[in-house]
């Protein structure tokens, strides 16, 4: 079934998440249609479960990174540690990647754009292969992950793939710090222009 053409979208704007975008991340998850919540969550998952997750996400070990559109918060991505996680900024050799898109603002590149803070952030914290997980029946998902290089294989009802990332370079890592500078900016001016 072909997907309708989205329509016309305002400014874009892809960022670090922090503790003080915690009402925005509620929002956005619960704002999330059953099947896109199912998708994201890997089966169903209650609004009581959707608000204690999303209450805790953004100070859970990793990162999380958010697509605005027009300041509203319309596609999240989080960045986990796949195993125990050494000290400081580096979250290990494996990591998993999850993110999801309101339905309505899909195909407007959100979640590639999302994918690639993920990849990023990823290889400048010494990931070197980050995992994706989703339902096979999850097309979106699949084919983003296909396009941008994860080797997909089924494993049940679920899709697993991975992306081998290089090693990070100076450059990579002072570009990752002053993105984060910015990203951090742009959250303390979203507090500000709330109250």
């Amino acid at each position: 079934m072909a997907m309708p053409r989205p329509a016309a979208i305002g400014p874009v704007s892809v960022r670090r998440l922090w503790p003080s975008d915690r009402a925005a991340i509620v929002d956005y998850f619960l704002r999330l249609d059953p099947e896109t919540r199912a998708n994201r969550f890997m089966g169903a998952v209650s609004e009581a479960g959707v608000r204690a997750y999303a209450a805790s996400a953004v100070t859970a070990d990793g990162l999380m990174f958010g697509a605005f559109v027009d300041g509203t918060l319309r596609g999240l991505g989080e960045l986990r540690p796949a195993g125990p996680r050494p000290p400081g900024r580096v979250l290990g050799p494996d990591a998993e990647a999850a993110f999801a898109v309101e339905r309505a603002f899909r195909r407007n590149g959100l979640g590639a754009a999302l994918f690639a803070r993920i990849t990023h952030a990823a290889r400048n914290r010494g990931v070197s292969d980050l995992h994706v997980r989703c339902l096979s029946r999850n097309g979106p998902m699949r084919g983003l992950a296909a396009k941008l290089g994860a080797a997909l294989h089924p494993v049940g009802p679920e899709t697993e793939g991975a992306l081998h990332l290089a090693r990070p370079t100076p450059f990579s890592l002072w570009h990752e710090s002053i993105a984060e500078a910015f990203d951090f900016t742009l959250a303390v001016a979203a507090v500000g222009t709330a109250r």
